[in-house]
């Protein structure tokens, strides 16, 4: 699952919707993000909110450093962290399910039936208990279990009934009484009949209100003007047995047969192939999907809804499919396209061809997550939607890699309970870095490593708990920053101990020995030490086991009189509640235009280390090949900090001397080094360059402005062209607007938003018309920048305007033009203010992302001054049930 405790440090969970929304963007660090968020938002008030959203992870985490190893691992054994988590024990196998289900969209409910073809584990069975939440079960039948059921019909299923069987149900637990004792050697089948009501599944054993439906009807009744109706499913962790039962547990394994009847006007999709298709007289459609190949419960999907279907065919016959609302049918090749590349890259480097039938990939409205790796069947959320223009700005590459890749890491071999959940999302959250490496370059690639980097200790500051938990309260406190961003990174620290070569046939040997089936943390070291011949205990315990991460204090002193250089490292992170690592590092010692590299290994709490100097280094780098996880403290010179970004090797040291030259600029070697910066080969580089001279006024600013200029029209890359127009903007004149002007015409939407706010900024005499020229853009950027400027006219006739396009909005931009509609409403009269108190309430209390009912909140608190609405925010607040959005109210609620 794309959980998005992946971009911006949304551990626990904290606001992983938002940041999977936002993956789909450029990757930008916090600083420039903010100005650039500003930028295109135009309403400062709000960028802290945005803020305060995008680091609620750190104060969402649990304050524990507490090592699992403390507890005995034992049945029944409570620890702080939660109780002992073991595998799910296995009773009976699922060998396979098929399941014929239709809709009844009035009541939201599903009609269904499902067969099960189980064996008895090991022992003896006289029962089979199945998960099956909140539904009306008519029936359960045992059938004859020499036939298979996978084509027949319900007339000859019926013909193959032996007995009914006896049951008990609590609307969680179904327990089936099959009327005798079997032994491992025989195979059943029962029938179950029954109705699913996924807006019904009932509390948990602690009286807590269900967290997953398992299936969804969207927009249902069709009220909802603009949203298509559809249906779709998310199983991870436990929604399956929401809707169909089953033993909902990563360590069942079954193949299936998916019978789903709908209007003949919608498109369905499941896993597996689609092999038949029968429409009835009453303009009813049976579809029949078939996975012969065995996965896990929660990756079983259906989605039903009016799609395009776009194609693409793999040199051997796998066929891929783009599912898209129909106004994306032309722009699906543009999104989806480069996922037949994908296919062939991973199968390349992980030695294992893709084991699946089909690859498709769906967006559906609403999505609960960033996107869901179902197996043959991806699932997106609306945001991967977008023209071919806005993918100018940025692609959902990452996004579509990360669930591609875990088709063999978690659905071909799957962790084997959830607290080994980093098997699963490290791999495809590392498969991010291999497959940007590889399309992008290898520093664009160690820019996002570096913003997983931040991600993950932003999280640690409140929330350090060991990779590997065999400790929780709840499955999904896994889905954290742990679990991808740090799991990503230890991967590749593996790498780069072992080197590629042996990386890469781990990998292989590990899926290979346990393809279609389960995997535990120790199964992954023992695929590493069969490959490498190395014992790995000490890699996998100090970095699975463990909780957080080395702090190290780096000093470097050269001594004329001995010839030595002396580097001093010691390990300053709590020890006790961590450990003392083991850390080979590589340090680079700079003398005369030279470079000299030599190893270390860091494995005490104090070292020193000694290195041949015949004058004093002009640049000692720790770690200098920036694939260290923790945190680094290491003074250097100004002159070092210059001399390091222009000769250092790779994108991180050049960016951390930049980062320290900010504001440094009454330094001429620092400015002269950032006026070099910007004209760097690297994006990102010459962004952070330009950003640094923003209402820079000092010496030779005529010259800087000239090159500014020239990135803002020239540069190859929007995120650098729309840094040099917000930096020309703020040196606060009117002798840039006609680039500002020039920037209207860009290729670039995010270049166009910030050229066009900048423009209007400064009420050009055209202001007017050139708003309504670009009030109706397709890109929701553009008319969030005319927002702003009808915000500051704050006219009552466009309180209208606001609404409708709000209307139409995907929830990231919806989220942040309800920032600007704020700014309108402070500034409007107040009887248009108390005319959007109902309108923003129905967002506050109703809107699918919870960060937009957040946003409609926050702008009801710039609205307290009328009587009555201090009161609603109350009400809104107590009655909010969204775990994530109850503790932004108790962080931020007052804002």
């Amino acid at each position: 699952m794309f959980d998005f405790t992946h971009v911006f440090g949304y551990g626990s969970n904290a606001v992983t919707y938002l940041t999977n929304f936002m993956m789909s963007k450029p990757k930008v660090d916090s600083t420039v993000k903010g100005k650039s968020f500003c930028a295109n938002n135009c309403f400062g008030t709000f960028l802290g909110i945005a803020i305060l959203l995008l680091t609620l992870t750190a104060k969402a985490g649990d304050n524990t450093s507490l090592k699992d190893t403390t507890y005995r691992r034992n049945p029944g054994t409570q620890a702080p962290m939660g109780p002992y988590r073991p595998e799910n024990p296995k009773l009976n196998d699922i060998l396979y399910t098929r399941l014929d289900v239709k809709f009844d969209w009035l009541r939201q409910q599903v009609p269904a039936s499902a067969i099960i073809k189980f064996t008895p584990h090991f022992y003896n069975q006289a029962t089979l208990e199945l998960d099956a939440k909140g539904f009306d079960v008519k029936g359960v039948v045992q059938l004859n279990s020499s036939d298979q059921y996978g084509s027949a019909s319900a007339s000859d299923i019926a013909k193959k009934v032996l007995k009914k069987l006896d049951f008990s149900y609590d609307k969680r637990k179904l327990i089936i009484k099959l009327g005798k004792t079997y032994t491992r050697k025989d195979t059943l089948f029962v029938k179950i009949d029954y109705v699913a009501k996924p807006n019904e599944v009932p509390a948990n054993a602690a009286g807590e209100a269900p967290a997953e439906k398992g299936l969804y009807f969207i927009n249902a009744d069709g009220a909802e003007e603009g949203k298509p109706k559809q249906i779709w499913t998310q199983g991870e962790t436990h929604g399956s047995s929401c809707w169909f039962p089953t033993i909902d547990a990563p360590n069942q394994k079954f193949t299936q047969d998916v019978y789903i009847t709908v209007d003949s006007v919608y498109k369905t999709l499941s896993n597996g192939l689609l092999i038949g298709s029968e429409l009835d007289k009453r303009g009813m459609r049976t579809d029949h999907w078939k996975q012969s190949l065995p996965h896990a419960p929660y990756l079983v999907m259906l989605a039903v809804g009016d799609f395009a279907v776009a194609k693409d065919m793999m040199p051997n016959g796998l066929e891929l499919s783009y599912y898209v609302e129909p106004k994306y049918g032309k722009d699906a090749h543009a999104i989806f396209g480069r996922t037949p590349e994908m296919i062939a890259f991973f199968t390349n480097i992980f030695g294992v061809a893709f084991p699946w039938e089909k690859y498709a990939q769906i967006a559906v409205r609403d999505f609960v997550a960033g996107a869901m790796e179902n197996t043959t069947a991806t699932v997106h959320e609306e945001g991967v939607q977008n023209d071919t223009r806005s993918l100018v700005d940025g692609n959902s590459d990452a996004v579509i890699a990360h669930e591609l890749a875990h088709h063999w890491f978690g659905d071909l071999v799957t962790c084997e309970e959830w607290g080994q959940l980093p098997l699963n999302e490290s791999f495809a959250n590392y498969s991010e870095y291999l497959w940007s490496e590889y399309n992008d370059g290898k520093n664009q690639a160690d820019w996002g490593n570096m913003q997983e980097m931040k991600q993950y200790l932003g999280e640690s500051e409140t929330k350090q708990v060991p990779m590997i938990r065999y400790f929780y309260k709840d499955a999904e406190n896994m889905f954290d920053s742990h679990s991808y961003a740090k799991g990503g990174r230890i991967l590749h620290m593996l790498r780069n101990y072992v080197g590629d070569d042996a990386f890469f046939a781990s990998l292989k040997l590990y899926l290979k020995s346990h393809a279609f089936g389960n995997a535990e943390i120790g199964d992954l070291r023992v695929a590493f030490e069969k490959t490498t011949g190395e014992d790995l205990n000490w890699f996998f315990d100090q970095w699975f086991f463990r909780p957080g991460h080395p702090t190290l204090d780096v000093d470097h002193i050269f001594s004329a009189a001995t010839g030595k250089l002396q580097v001093k490292v010691k390990q300053v992170q709590d020890t006790l509640a961590t450990t003392v690592y083991r850390l080979p590092v590589k340090i680079d010692v700079w003398m005369n235009g030279k470079r000299s590299r030599y190893d270390a290994m860091i494995d005490k709490a104090t070292q020193t280390f000694e290195f041949p100097a015949s004058k004093k280094p002009d640049l000692v780098l720790f770690d200098a090949e920036s694939q260290l996880l923790g945190v680094i403290n290491h003074e250097k010179s100004r002159a070092e900090i210059v001399y390091q970004y222009l000769h250092a090797d790779g994108f991180l040291p050049k960016y951390e001397a930049l980062a320290q030259m900010e504001g440094k600029l009454a330094d001429t070697s620092s400015k002269n080094a950032l006026v070099k910066a910007m004209t760097d080969p690297f994006w990102k580089l010459r962004q952070m360059a330009i950003s640094n001279f923003t209402e820079y006024d000092g010496e030779g600013f005529a010259e800087i402005e000239k090159i500014i200029q020239t990135r803002a029209k020239l540069d190859p890359h929007p995120q650098v062209r729309s840094e040099a127009i917000i930096t020309l903007a703020s040196f606060g004149d009117n002798n840039n607007d006609p680039i500002f002007r020039q920037a209207l015409s860009d290729s670039s939407y995010q270049v166009v938003s910030i050229g066009l706010e900048k423009y209007l900024m400064n009420q050009p005499g055209d202001a007017g018309e050139i708003a309504r020229q670009f009030e109706d853009s397709p890109n929701d950027a553009i008319v969030t920048s005319v927002g702003n400027y009808y915000a500051g006219l704050a006219q009552p006739e466009r309180y209208e305007w606001f609404l409708e396009k709000m209307k139409r909005m995907k929830p990231t931009e919806k989220y942040n033009f309800l920032q600007v509609f704020g700014k309108y409403l402070i500034k409007s009269k107040q009887d248009v203010q108390r005319k959007s108190i109902p309108v923003l309430e129905g967002i506050a209390r109703n809107n699918p992302a919870y960060f937009v009912r957040f946003g409609a909140f926050q702008v009801l608190g710039l609205l307290t001054d009328i009587q009555g609405v201090t009161a609603l925010r109350k009400d809104i607040r107590t009655k909010e049930s969204e775990p994530k959005l109850k503790e932004m109210y108790s962080q931020f609620g007052d804002l």
